[in-house]
């Protein structure tokens, strides 16, 4: 097993944060995602606070590494467009989720870069900035807020490295913010051409993207490059492939950063074979 990259994949939190943890490691992940709490649902979640401590524990004894997947109805980029309760309710939500990652020992949250509509194309790039100013300013944890370069569709939002560097940047407390690449969403808004990866891995050096870079989604994708839709496949039954994920995340840009699968599980309802399939690619690259 190639002990440099943490191939994991997302499990369910069904038994408790530590339970979550432990499923991974059975199946062989060396990394994890999980939700926090409800993905359909911005309402506040209390701590378990022993379940959590039952993650933390397990994950620093195996030294595997957790991100924290925010619910799908967050939404940074809108604002107070469709009114202050649903905003205030997002930054809540937010903050809650980093209370229970940083409890599990988690590196961050996954939070989406948004998509608004607007006469204004720079209204919802300020939006993302005002929330994630709110959410952060009183943060004292050393879990991060990680946000998601996307696809495309719909809108054309934070789809490029230089959007996420720059909004990073522009935040009050940049230190507390860093970045998930999801492969797939680069795939397809093209953002990366796996036939250009050296261009790609150098860009991000020039911005300073890769010095930020938390986690990945490992995801192939079911649609050809730069259409813009997010529909994740399987590694290797996708339009990307398993030589061009591979090369990807050969690169040292990779190393030591929880890579994790969202792709739909296999024959026995889990992800153990596409991460030994992953493991065992990787070995074959190294020999070439």
């Amino acid at each position: 097993m190639n002990s440099k990259r943490l191939i994991g994949c997302h499990v369910s939190t069904r038994g408790g944060f530590g339970r979550a943890a432990k499923r991974a490691w059975d199946m062989g992940a060396r990394a994890f995602q999980y939700f926090p709490k409800n993905p359909r649902s911005l309402a506040w979640k209390e701590l378990d606070a022993a379940a959590a401590a039952d993650c933390f524990h397990f994950c620093r004894e195996k030294e595997i590494p957790s991100i924290a997947h925010t619910p799908y109805p967050v939404n940074i980029a809108v604002g107070e467009t469709r009114g202050k309760e649903l905003y205030q309710t997002t930054v809540a939500s937010l903050k809650n989720d980093l209370i229970i990652a940083e409890a599990c020992g988690s590196v961050g949250i996954v939070v989406h870069f948004g998509h608004l509509k607007s006469k204004d194309p720079l209204q919802g790039y300020k939006n993302i900035i005002q929330c994630l100013n709110e959410t952060l300013a009183d943060w004292q944890g050393s879990a991060k807020i990680l946000l998601e370069n996307q696809a495309g569709q719909p809108g054309s939002m934070g789809i490029t490295l230089e959007e996420l560097v720059h909004v990073r940047s522009l935040a009050n407390e940049p230190h507390k913010i860093a970045f998930c690449l999801d492969t797939c969403h680069a795939f397809a808004s093209g953002t990366w051409k796996p036939g250009d990866t050296d261009r790609f891995i150098e860009k991000g050096h020039e911005l300073g993207y890769w010095r930020d870079l938390a986690a990945v989604h490992l995801n192939d994708s079911k649609y050809p490059l730069g259409t813009g839709k997010d529909r994740h496949a399987r590694i290797g039954e996708g339009l990307i492939g398993t030589e061009a994920i591979i090369d990807l995340i050969s690169y040292p840009e990779f190393e030591r950063r929880p890579l994790v699968l969202e792709t739909e599980p296999g024959r026995h309802g889990d992800h153990q074979e596409e991460i030994e399939y992953l493991y065992r690619s990787l070995a074959e690259n190294q020999k070439r």
